[in-house]
């Protein structure tokens, strides 16, 4: 009995005591709490402005305001960087960016700034007439005493009553035009054959625009080096800006080094390392393994959106050409694209398929559908390139909305035809051991995939597929070896350098081109 007032007494003390100590405590956490979540609040304020720096503005927030880049980014109002911080984007790519004045920000973030093509293209006669200068017979009487087209004295308007009716504002004569050289053709000589046979329907509304368009030309690269060298030989002076992308990883999903990177720094390509806006694929895409399309579209993807969101100073009527790394147009092609108006859109170009080399020429052509207005490709196929590879635009929610916009119908068309080539699609066209590696590097989606069978992977089997023009399916060609002399038959460039890519140009495991001290048979007449 005497115990329960102490324990009651205790209770009422504890009761007592209890309310004050729990506030304080309360307030103690809540304070400590406040402080913790402010920290937090700062530390990730300070990272997102960090961030901030490295990434890349998209297209439509940077046409809607140029600013917000300046106070940002450019002005490092809210971030600078240390003196040297390394800055790791990826296994295989480490990039030191150093905060000095001038400094270049690594290639894989670096912007591009497309800029007008200045050259002079036309001449303009006495007469009036508008020549394209590479199709015009220049020794010709009526384009004698011809001065360079001034375009900066002219708007469209005034251009296109020159190019209709001459300086006088009569109708034009008949005979006063311009003498075409032969393989080009329309009333300024600027229409090459591969146009002239195309299927373009609105031929007889070409002119030639007072400012060129600026091409910027998309590209995937793996180890496609040789072709790429190609390619910037045949269109390095038309393409204003060559968009590469390069991964560490393969289209099937295994890591891989950094060649091409490695090649633009050591100076390989400096013959127009000034037009390369390089893009760097650090992942891998979530379900690409499994399904190997996931990964071959969003390669697509992937290019092109960071790519354009890094050129600066586009204007809608600029031309974006997607390739794979094998499709090389050809130059004459790409050329009337960037210097007439009058064409629809999308294009595509007819290709000249080889295999293995350009000596295994395929029957027909190969018709890809590669390009468009940048107006176009944001607004119709919202800035990826994979939908304009597809052949579906007319089901794009905003077609019919572009559509009426340009004021015209839009009708696709290609470049060339199946008997006049516009490009070449050299597939396969490595030596044995890059055969092989592009069987281990396919991805997991275009099945039979060959690379699964080590049979397939032996490079004797390859040499012979080589020799004979076969496939993987034991199927031989019933075509002959192509003619060098033929028209189209490789790029110039190639051509011009024999030599150094005569695996491309000749068979070189043909029997009256073996080296028999080098070649060996086995007993079954196999190459060894």
């Amino acid at each position: 009995m005497l115990s329960l007032p102490v324990v009651r007494c205790a209770g009422q003390v504890l009761q007592a005591e209890a309310p004050g100590k729990i506030v304080m405590k309360m307030r103690r956490r809540r304070l400590v709490l406040v402080l913790c979540m402010a920290g937090l609040c700062l530390i990730s304020f300070m990272h997102f402005l960090k961030a901030l720096s490295y990434i890349t503005f998209s297209h439509e927030l940077s046409a809607f305001s140029p600013s917000l880049r300046s106070i940002f980014v450019d002005s490092q109002f809210f971030w600078k960087q240390n003196a040297a911080e390394d800055v790791n984007t990826g296994p295989g790519l480490q990039v030191t960016v150093k905060a000095q004045n001038g400094a270049r920000p690594p290639l894989h973030r670096a912007l591009f700034e497309l800029k007008d093509d200045e050259a002079k293209y036309f001449i303009q006669t006495k007469a009036g007439a508008i020549c394209f200068k590479q199709g015009t017979k220049m020794v010709a009487p009526s384009v004698e005493d011809a001065v360079d087209w001034d375009r900066s004295v002219m708007d469209k308007p005034s251009v296109q009553k020159v190019v209709n009716r001459g300086f006088s504002g009569r109708p034009r004569r008949r005979w006063v035009g311009c003498p075409c050289l032969p393989g080009w053709h329309g009333s300024y000589c600027g229409v090459p054959t591969m146009v002239q046979y195309s299927n373009l329907p609105t031929k007889e509304r070409l002119s030639p625009r007072p400012v060129p368009r600026r091409v910027i030309n998309a590209v995937n690269i793996n180890h496609e080096f040789d072709l790429l060298d190609v390619r910037f030989h045949e269109l390095g002076d038309v393409i204003d800006v060559f968009v590469i992308c390069e991964s560490n990883f393969t289209a099937f999903g295994e890591p891989k080094p950094l060649k091409f990177i490695e090649m633009l720094l050591n100076g390989t390509y400096s013959y127009v390392g000034n037009k390369i806006l390089y893009v760097f694929l650090d992942h891998f895409p979530s379900g690409g393994r499994q399904d190997g399309w996931i990964a071959d579209d969003y390669l697509r993807t992937f290019l092109t959106q960071n790519g354009m969101s890094r050129i600066i100073n586009l204007r809608d009527d600029d031309i974006f050409l997607i390739n794979d790394a094998d499709e090389i147009p050809a130059h004459d092609g790409v050329l009337f694209l960037k210097l007439f108006d009058g064409w629809t859109e999308p294009f595509a170009f007819h290709l000249r398929k080889s295999l293995y080399g350009f000596f295994w020429k395929q029957p027909g052509s190969l018709e890809v559908i590669s390009g468009c207005t940048v107006a176009m490709l944001f607004m119709v196929y919202n800035g990826d390139g994979i939908k304009l590879r597809r052949r579906e635009y007319y089901l794009m929610p905003n077609f019919r909305l572009y559509e009426n916009s340009t004021g015209h119908i839009l009708v696709p068309w290609a470049v060339g035809s199946p008997l006049h080539f516009a490009g070449w699609h050299c597939s396969w066209c490595f030596k044995p051991e890059g055969i092989r590696y592009k069987l281990l590097s396919a991805q997991n989606g275009d099945f039979p995939r060959w690379g699964n069978y080590q049979e397939k992977r032996d490079l004797s089997y390859i040499r012979e597929l080589i020799q004979t023009g076969g496939w993987f399916d034991g199927t031989e060609q019933e075509y002959p070896p192509a003619d060098p002399k033929e028209h189209m038959y490789a790029p110039k460039y190639l051509l011009q350098n024999f030599n150094k890519y005569r695996y491309m140009l000749e068979n070189p495991y043909r029997k009256e081109s073996w080296d028999q001290g080098a070649v060996m048979y086995n007993q079954t007449g196999k190459i060894t």
